[in-house]
């Protein structure tokens, strides 16, 4: 039986490489399909995609419905990016109903695109935390900003009661106990910059390089994969090193012919370009004992 809630933590805490895919419809239908998926987790992209905060629920409700996953946790874990830059802490601020708006509909977690900042990423894990959890508060970080409201919807998907969803609605690894994953894109040269402040600032689970607006932000319009341009490479190496030395989980593209080089690497959370191939090949590697 699963130990947590969120399938993603649960595998990271074992120190285990974890795995994702994208939701190509984000509907109640789309949901049930995926129930099963063959992914740890689930990334749903509204950074570029459509903004729809009903569809998320629905989608939510359809991995419920159609679940439990292989693995036999209530649903996979689902990851949402949103079209909020942290591009500073009043950006971040004035933004924040995004995050509490998706937390609302039972994701487990929320990736912050273009993490420029420190204080950015800061108010970033404020926004996300209910205020009665107070791990970190005054070593980095201020009280929490969530709100009541939306425990009820988010703890019905969790399968949990809401005092239950409340204790654990927080973040990991800050919180041992949390089943909240955070993580950064540091996408571009501003966030590269200030790449070691940000990835070190408590709270985060996670963090990528973004290789797409990495290589925009570099001059170049077709960059995404490799080979990289030289100041590309010496960006995700950047980028890697501050994850590392903050204790997080570095994300990044791996391919069936190469996910053994890349964990070597220590990349711990894979998108896999070529799906559940590079996944079987990874898991196979590192003996992973939990079912898919």
């Amino acid at each position: 039986m699963p130990e947590r809630v969120n399938k993603a933590v649960e595998l990271l805490d074992q120190g285990q490489p974890i795995y994702y895919t994208g939701a190509p419809d984000l509907s109640y239908e789309g949901g049930r399909a995926m129930a099963g998926t063959w992914a740890d987790y689930i990334n749903v992209s509204m950074e570029h995609g459509t903004f729809d905060l009903h569809a998320l629920g629905e989608f939510m409700q359809g991995l419920v419905d159609g679940g439990p996953a292989p693995s036999g946790h209530r649903t996979p874990a689902v990851i949402v990016d949103l079209p909020v830059d942290g591009s500073s802490e009043a950006v971040v601020r004035a933004n924040a109903w995004m995050f509490k708006q998706a937390l609302a509909r039972g994701v487990h977690g929320v990736l912050l695109c273009h993490a420029e900042t420190p204080e950015a990423v800061r108010a970033f894990v404020e926004a996300c935390r209910y205020p009665f959890h107070t791990i970190g508060v005054g070593e980095g970080l201020r009280e929490g900003r969530r709100g009541a409201g939306g425990q009820g919807s988010a703890a019905a998907v969790w399968g949990a009661p809401v005092q239950k969803y409340l204790e654990v609605a927080d973040v990991w690894p800050l919180n041992p106990k949390g089943e909240l994953m955070l993580g950064l894109k540091i996408e571009n040269k501003r966030a590269l910059a200030n790449a070691e402040a940000s990835t070190k600032v408590p709270g985060i689970a996670f963090a990528e390089w973004g290789p797409g607006d990495m290589g925009m932000s570099h001059g170049y319009t077709t960059a995404h994969d490799a080979p990289y341009p030289e100041e590309m490479q010496a960006a995700r190496v950047r980028v890697m090193a501050a994850s590392k030395a903050a204790g997080l989980a570095f994300l990044d593209g791996v391919y069936t012919e190469n996910v053994v080089r890349m964990i070597d690497e220590g990349v711990m959370i894979c998108s896999s370009r070529t799906g559940e191939a590079a996944a079987k090949v990874g898991r196979a590697y590192t003996k992973r004992a939990m079912p898919v």
